[in-house]
């Protein structure tokens, strides 16, 4: 049965007569199960009176009879773990993991098992058409399954009976950031909350965020919350994070950086936002030329704190950090383990001065297939790394960018949660 179909529906006692009509349906989260119903909430008279599901001897869509008299039930107090299905769910916008959008929940479906009465299933189409305020078209809903949402039910104590992610954890930084993009102010609250839960995960979607949503987002934490989140970002993130902060804000936040990750961002800061230099990270590999090629692949192996996309090249520096050649980790994986890296680097690579625009590193990292260039002062002497995915978002018209997303092919109704006798499936595992 659908919950639309249950609201203001009467309650009757044993005896056949109406003690109240049913206001909302209570459920208790479960992590990856489905939520059970515990409760119903009934409108007695002007009160709210808390049904226990015990109560209830039969549930249709005419009517709920009571096998006992209300005599004894306590008014209704939300408890950990509860979710209102009409206050919190129905209306309310869902985080749809499979296409990761926010779809409004339309109606929901009760469906009753042994071990008692579960939701199941969301409708997330508006399948109302509506005529001067009355109701003129309604097509049948297309159920889809419960395990595929993440409710945004506003409700820290239920948030947290969930679990840290709940089915968040499947998404992707840059998914993340375009369901915040989306989200109202209440919506993207409750996502962040979550997504604290995992500090380097956070760092993570603040740096797929659009500078307009990361600067909203940001405005909104204490100084020295914006710089617990800006402490783990990649430094040329966080250098653009905090040009972007109001004036007043800049420099409190700067003071509340640990000191490695300060003198890197207020290095970059020096330089124009769009130029080389302020679009290079300061993290990058070097290596002498005479070591060996099992030597330098054990480097590789072991920066497993530096930006992946920068490890994809290993510089060979001579005194002073003077660049004078590069291997990618593609040729040091076909040489002989014990050749010095003098016999395998690119001698004369092509790099950039700090001051080069942004375009013209866009055309040397296109006309060489370069996967990341470094950025070097006038004695050679390696400053940076420009990464092709940096790159990338400076040049991608800013049309482009805000351009809506390509429409997700429709899901099949027999794919769907709607089979009548059907089960549905956790694709989630």
């Amino acid at each position: 049965m659908s919950l639309s179909q249950l609201l203001r529906r009467p309650l009757v006692g044993p005896d056949g007569q109406p003690v109240g009509r049913l206001s909302d349906v209570i459920v208790r989260l479960r992590g990856r199960d489905y939520p059970m119903v515990t409760g119903l909430v009934a409108k007695v008279g002007r009160r709210e009176e808390f049904v226990p599901v015990e109560l209830v001897e039969s549930l249709d869509v005419e009517e709920f009879r009571l096998a006992g008299p209300l005599a004894g039930a306590s008014g209704f107090e939300r408890r950990e773990g509860e979710v209102l299905l009409r206050a919190d769910v129905l209306g309310h916008r869902v985080i749809d993991v499979e296409d990761v959008e926010l779809m409004r929940a339309s109606d929901l479906r009760l469906r009753r098992r042994p071990d008692g009465w579960v939701v199941d299933a969301l409708d997330v189409r508006a399948h109302h058409t509506y005529l001067f305020g009355l109701i003129k078209n309604e097509s049948a809903p297309a159920w889809r399954d419960w395990k595929l949402f993440e409710p945004l039910i506003g409700h820290t104590h239920s948030a947290r009976v969930r679990g840290p992610f709940g089915r968040l954890g499947r998404l992707k930084p840059a998914d993340l950031a375009d369901l915040l993009e989306d989200a109202n102010r209440t919506e993207s609250h409750e996502i962040l909350q979550t997504v604290h839960a995992d500090p380097e995960l956070e760092a993570d979607v603040f740096e797929e965020l659009e500078p307009d949503s990361q600067v909203r987002l940001l405005r909104e934490k204490s100084d020295v919350e914006i710089a617990e989140v800006i402490a783990r970002m990649r430094s040329d993130d966080a250098a653009d994070a905090i040009n972007d902060l109001p004036q007043d804000r800049r420099q409190p936040v700067l003071d509340a950086l640990p000191a490695g990750q300060r003198t890197k961002v207020m290095t970059l800061m020096g330089f124009n936002p769009s130029s080389a230099g302020g679009l290079m990270a300061l993290d990058f590999l070097t290596a002498p030329p005479s070591a060996l090629v099992a030597d330098v692949l054990g480097l590789v192996r072991e920066a497993r704190s530096m930006q992946p996309e920068a490890l994809t090249s290993v510089h060979c520096v001579e005194a002073e950090n003077r660049l004078i050649g590069i291997v990618t980790v593609v040729a040091l994986l076909q040489a002989d383990p014990d050749t010095r890296l003098r016999e395998v680097m690119v001698t004369e690579p092509v790099r950039v001065l700090p001051e080069s625009d942004t375009e013209d590193v866009a055309l040397l990292m296109t006309d060489y297939n370069l996967l990341t260039v470094p950025v070097v002062d006038e004695r050679d002497r390696v400053l940076g790394v420009i990464t092709v995915d940096d790159i990338l978002e400076t040049v991608i018209p800013e049309d482009w960018r805000r351009r809506e997303p390509s429409p997700h092919p429709a899901h099949r109704a027999d794919q769907s949660a709607s089979d009548e006798g059907g089960h549905s499936q956790d694709s989630g595992g």
